[in-house]
Order: C-alpha cells, then structure tokens, then sequence
C-alpha cells in the first residue's frame, strides 16, 4: 500500500476499515460477500470506502457472513453513535447562525434594503452549486427578515414594491428548494405565494418565472393538463429577459408528457428561434436565469417521454449538448443538479435506443454522487430509467440486471 492508500485509508470509518480488512483476510472477492448477504457489490465497496453508511441489518449480516463474533457490529454502533453526535453539532451550528443573524440584524443596525437584495441574488446564484437543504435554510432567514420589514413597515413610500419583489424571490428559491427535496405541496404554497409578490410589485419578469414553475411542480405530480395551463398562462404577458424561453420549453415538456412529439419539437424550435430575439438581460442570475445550457437540457428532459426513434436521438443530442455547456461554465452559473439530471434524461433516452453500454456511461457520475446531492429529481427519474432495465428489451441482459442492482443500491 503507498502513503496516499494509506492517508486514504485513515480517513474510512472504521466499520468499512475493518469489513473490508476480514473480506480480504478471507480471500473474498466483493462478489463473495455480496452473493452471502444479499447485497449489490457496487454498494458494498462503497461501505468498504466509507462512501455510505450502511443500516444495521447490513453490520449484522455481514457479522455473521464473516464470522466476525460481534465485532463488525460493534464498530457499526461506534459509527453510529460519531454520527449522531456530528448530527448533533450540526444543529447547533444552525441554531448559532440563526441567533447570530438575529444579533446582527438588531434594532440598532439591521440589514438595509440594499443589502437583503444583494444577499437575495447570491442565494439565487448559489443555489445552481449547492445542494437545497442548506439553500432552504439561508432562504427562510432572509424571508424572515424581509417579512418583518413589511410587518414593521420599515420601508419608504417608494420601496414597498422592492420589497415585495425580494419576498417573492425568496419565495422563489424556498419553492425550488422544497421539491428538489421532494414535498411538491410545500413548493406549490411557496410558488403561489411567489405569484402574489409579483403581482403586488409589478413584475411581469417574477410573474412569468413564477408561472412556469408552478408548470414544473405540476409536471412533478404528473398533472400535465395543470401544467400546460400554467404555461399558456405565463405565455400571455410580456415576459422580459429570457424567461420566455423557459415558458417555451415547458411548453415543450407538457405536450411530450401528453404524448404529442410533433408540438414538442416545434416548441423547441420556437425557444431556439426566441433566444435569438432576447434583448435585455435578466435582473437575477441563478435559478431565475434560463442559460443555453438549461435550454438544452429542458430538450432532453421533454424529448425522452416520447416513443424514442428520432425523438430519442435528438433527447441524447440535447442532453449531451447541456452536460458540455454546464461542464465549461465558471461554477457561478454551472447547475450541478441540473447537470446531473442530464445524464439521467441521455442514459434515458441510450435506453430508448437500445444502446445499453452507452446509458450505464451516461448515469455513471450519478451513481457514485454523494446523498446530498441525491435531490428528488434524481429518484424520481432513476425509477424509470430502472424501471426500463427490467422491461422485456433488457430481458437476460447481464449488464442490466447489474446496473438495475447499482439503482437499487442508492436507496438502501
């Protein structure tokens, strides 16, 4: 073993230390193990590596596989208890940033209207590369600040409707952050709640992102004539900056969820034609941005819901294309969940064309992504594309019945 094995080898826990040192000691491949305790090997190494932490019925199964008397179980409890403890510290830290935040913004000097909006916009921004719980809670701090600034009503006469656009925003990023997490019924409370800001400040720009976001949590619910109504709704006002483009595109997802490839394409072709005509820029990057990259993406993501031939082809060109824009973007602008759903929607639409080796290559990445970034998304298209490995075209297929196990895996 050289010195980087072995730095990397202090930092496993120990229950994955010393499994993998009685397989070894054993002379059991990860294969031997897996085929005793009833486990995906792939997931296996991954307890070995310290990558997950297994349940405890894993500890005990593998306790007695390898005659381990006990100790296997004992270190996955001595695991568990350093676990709950860094849970524990985790809290706390949360707890200490919320009051901290309260001591800042005191009576004395509180946060000025200027500087919620800026801290508004890095959120919108920070949430393409962060994952949504910590989003979650930076947004619910500024909201609370914002809110009690309308409650108080410290703002001047000519502000109320700034204020009410930062609220909405806010909204905004709290609607993203409760789907990616999986609740679609406390996205839709944020989203409408977003709706009713933009229309007290004005904004035709929130109001159209609103609207197609509403479309998204629909989709989400599989509600696709709600959708389609949301995104006819948002496509009769005059939408600046790109959010137009977005409406398009959903556009595009509802119809292809609905069945109809050639409204699909044509709405596609009608985004690409629209961002050419784009000619003032959006006023918050971020989630409220619809880059090249997310264009591309929405194509891929619409496309793969069809019957596959030509559809499946350009849904793999499309994905394929968004995954090289996100990869060459600074990290500002680069949409990791996003990125990662595009592999997704290309191994999707591999499938769909029965090119099996090219989809376990494109869900690659995403199978060894650490759980945080595991947003719901991901499960939720991973079951179908799971689900497609187990139909009658894979049927007897080695290599599916070994990536359907990896699926699995992510779940245990």
């Amino acid at each position: 073993m050289n010195t980087t094995d072995a730095g990397r080898m202090e930092a496993f826990p120990e229950f994955g230390r010393l499994l993998r040192r009685l397989r070894t000691d054993r002379g059991w491949s990860l294969r031997d193990l897996a085929d005793r305790i009833r486990f995906n090997r792939g997931y296996i190494s991954k307890v070995e590596l310290g990558e997950k932490f297994p349940e405890q019925q894993f500890a005990q199964l593998a306790d007695g596989a390898l005659d381990a008397g006990g100790l296997l179980v004992a270190a996955w409890e001595a695991d568990a208890h350093q676990r709950r403890e860094a849970a524990s510290v985790g809290r706390l830290l949360l707890a200490s940033t919320r009051d901290s935040l309260r001591l800042i913004t005191t009576d004395e000097e509180r946060m000025g209207l200027d500087d919620l909006d800026e801290a508004t916009r890095a959120v919108a921004v920070g949430y393409l590369g962060t994952p949504p719980a910590p989003m979650l809670r930076q947004a619910v701090e500024l909201r609370s600040e914002a809110l009690r600034r309308m409650k108080q009503h410290q703002y001047k006469p000519g502000e109320v409707a700034d204020l009410y656009l930062i609220i909405g925003r806010l909204q905004g990023v709290l609607s993203y952050s409760a789907l990616d997490l999986g609740d679609a019924d406390a996205a839709m409370v944020h989203a409408d709640a977003a709706m009713v800001c933009a229309e007290r400040a004005g904004s035709n720009e929130l109001r159209g992102w609103v609207r197609g976001t509403q479309s998204l949590i629909a989709r989400f619910r599989s509600d696709y004539t709600s959708a389609l109504n949301y995104v006819l709704d948002g496509l009769r006002g005059d939408v600046p900056g790109t959010g137009r483009l977005r409406l398009l595109c959903g556009y595009a997802q509802c119809h292809a969820n609905l069945g109809d490839s050639a409204g699909s394409n044509q709405a596609l072709d009608a985004a690409l034609k629209a961002r050419d005509k784009v000619r003032e820029p959006d006023s918050v990057g971020g989630i409220f941005e619809f880059s090249e990259a997310k264009q591309h993406y929405y194509a891929g993501s619409s496309l793969i819901w069809l019957d596959g031939g030509a559809d499946a082809e350009r849904a793999a060109r499309e994905a394929g294309e968004a995954i090289n824009l996100w990869r060459n973007e600074p990290p500002e602008t680069r949409s990791l969940d996003d990125e990662a759903l595009a592999h997704v929607y290309q191994g999707t639409a591999y499938l769909q064309l029965g090119q099996l080796d090219a989809a376990t290559a494109a869900v690659r990445p995403i199978l060894e992504l650490p759980p945080e970034r595991q947003i719901s998304w991901i499960h939720k298209r991973l079951d179908r594309f799971d689900a497609m490995l187990l139909g009658p075209r894979y049927a007897g297929s080695h290599e599916a019945s070994e990536l359907h196990d990896e699926i699995q895996a992510l779940a245990v």
